[in-house]
């Protein structure tokens, strides 16, 4: 079975995992505005990072002309731009389409189920440091690349394994996960701890633990989310804390949240979908929520101060 993609948007997040589809073959077709449409036509799909730079001629489509004729939707956006995201792609959820999203966060699988049914929506998460720069190019700053995806009900469908089978031909790191909810939950505890730090402190992990209190604040805040996502019924496996501890205890690692990026530039942020939820979780199982109660409020109050225009301008 040959996958027919729809990719909605061609930056950052999406235009760099449609277009290592694309360059290994896989029918990828980007749902794009006319600016980026006019881009993509005049000079390519462009990647530029360690992995190896690539200009790919790509398939586009408007959303005026968007048809039924996909097999799986690869949802992109941020979380704060799911409503609109899900109008945009509406006319090509019909039939046997499915929609893959990508976001951070677990609410949106809430609100896809109940605007396409549970039966259209596959469950999946993805890591890349990849940023669609000025001039169109997609800039990857690191190596990672993942995607990890499957069904709520772990079974093996033909959609998931076709779509495997077009992951299978790329340079990407995957996974068709035996127990994705799991997977999910994981990368929950790691993403909010990391934005939680790095939001609250305006630093990276490496300056944080460097910092008087640093480390005792780094292990208190990964001690609760493990215990969040366990009460939820997800204990961590031992691989996944592994990695959190060598990503969130590593001196001098320069890595920040995308979420303390967005806030550093002076945009919308994910605060709600990425510490809101976890710290719901904290209070619903009494697990403690003071690092990402501080950090939450540390959030809430600079969307207030953007929304009426009291950031500082650079």
């Amino acid at each position: 079975m040959t996958m027919r993609i729809l990719v909605l948007g061609a930056g950052g997040t999406g235009g760099y995992f449609g277009g290592r589809l694309a360059e290994a073959g896989a029918d990828v077709t980007f749902l794009v505005r006319p600016r980026r449409r006019e881009q993509l036509e005049r000079d390519g799909l462009r990647i530029s990072g360690p992995l190896g730079d690539v200009r790919l001629d790509v398939a586009t489509v408007s959303q005026e002309e968007l048809r039924p004729e996909y097999d799986l939707v690869l949802l992109t956006c941020k979380a704060y731009d799911l409503d609109s995201a899900m109008d945009v792609i509406a006319p090509a959820m019909t039939g046997q389409c499915a929609v893959l999203p990508l976001l951070n966060g677990m609410s949106h699988f809430d609100v896809l189920n109940e605007r396409f049914g549970s039966d259209a929506v596959m469950w999946g998460t993805c890591v890349v440091n990849a940023e669609l720069l000025d001039d169109g190019v997609i800039e990857q700053t690191s190596t990672l690349q993942r995607i990890i995806f499957g069904e709520r009900n772990r079974e093996k469908t033909p959609r998931a394994k076709a779509f495997a089978d077009a992951l299978s031909l790329t340079q990407l790191d995957w996974e068709l996960a035996d127990d994705i909810e799991r997977n999910l939950w994981e990368k929950m505890s790691q993403l909010s701890a990391m934005a939680a730090l790095t939001c609250l402190f305006r630093a990276s992990i490496g300056d944080i633990i460097a910092a008087p209190g640093g480390p005792e604040a780094i292990d208190r805040t990964i001690r609760a989310n493990i215990e969040i996502i366990t009460r939820e019924g997800f204990p961590p496996r031992p691989e996944a804390v592994a990695f959190v501890m060598g990503q969130l205890t590593k001196p001098g690692n320069p890595m920040t949240a995308s979420l303390m990026r967005d806030m550093e530039a002076g945009k919308r942020v994910e605060g709600d979908h990425i510490l809101g939820t976890m710290l719901d979780k904290a209070h619903e199982h009494g697990v403690d929520d003071t690092m990402l109660s501080l950090a939450y409020t540390h959030v809430k109050a600079y969307e207030a101060r953007r929304a009426d225009g009291r950031l500082p301008r650079s």
